[in-house]
Formats: C-alpha cells, structure tokens, sequence
C-alpha cells in the first residue's frame, strides 16, 4: 500500500513511519500495545490487546481534569501517569509502546516518561 500525495509529504512519511513501525510491535495478552495517538492540540494512549482487538484502558488530555492550563508536554506526561495508573488496576504491568509513526520526541517521548514513573514496564 504506497502512499503518494502531492503536497503530503509529513504525512505521507508518518504513514510509512507507522507500517514500519507496525511490523514488528504487537500486542499480546501479556503484554499489550501502548497506542499513543497525536493530534495538535492533544494526546491520547491507548492499550489495546491485538489478539482479540480490544482497548484494555485508556486516557487523553481532552478528560475532564485538563483544564488546558499546563502545556501540551505537561499534559502528555499526565497522560502517560494517568494511563500507567489505569493499567495497573486493570493488572498490566508491562506494554509494547506503538508511537504511531510519529517520531519518538517531545510529547510522544512525554507520554512514555510518564508512563514509566507510573510503574509500566516499557
């Protein structure tokens, strides 16, 4: 599946980024996928059991305790804390981490941070 259009170039290469990303992180059910998602203005994380296609728990900076008075890295790393804290109650301790095609940097290396002072083995 090629991705070719003009004028697209950022997000022609996150799509090929994340196919090759995708080959080789998967999600079991003893250690599932930590999906995190990037939009401009938030984040989103994900842990998703690929075996049966399921999102195990989740978190994003547009819940109700983002008041939007921190910045969007603070925010990533609250991210990050809240879905380690969420995967633990749900009994995982340890997550593949799927950056979706975007480069590992700023909020998406935030959210990772986070969820490793959560507890989340990454």
């Amino acid at each position: 599946m090629g991705y070719s259009v003009k004028g697209k170039g950022k997000f022609v290469a996150r799509k090929r980024r994340h196919q090759r990303v995708r080959k080789s992180v998967n999600g079991t059910s003893q250690r599932p996928r930590l999906v995190v998602t990037r939009s401009n203005r938030h984040m989103v994380a994900q842990v998703v059991n690929d075996e049966i296609g399921h999102t195990l728990v989740s978190a994003s900076s547009m819940e109700a305790e983002f008041d939007g008075s921190s910045t969007k890295v603070e925010a990533a790393r609250r991210v990050g804390e809240l879905i380690a804290e969420r995967a633990k109650e749900a009994g995982i301790t340890a997550v593949v981490f799927d950056r979706g095609g975007n480069k590992y940097h700023g909020r998406v290396a935030a959210v990772a941070e986070g969820a490793r002072e959560g507890g989340l083995e990454l």
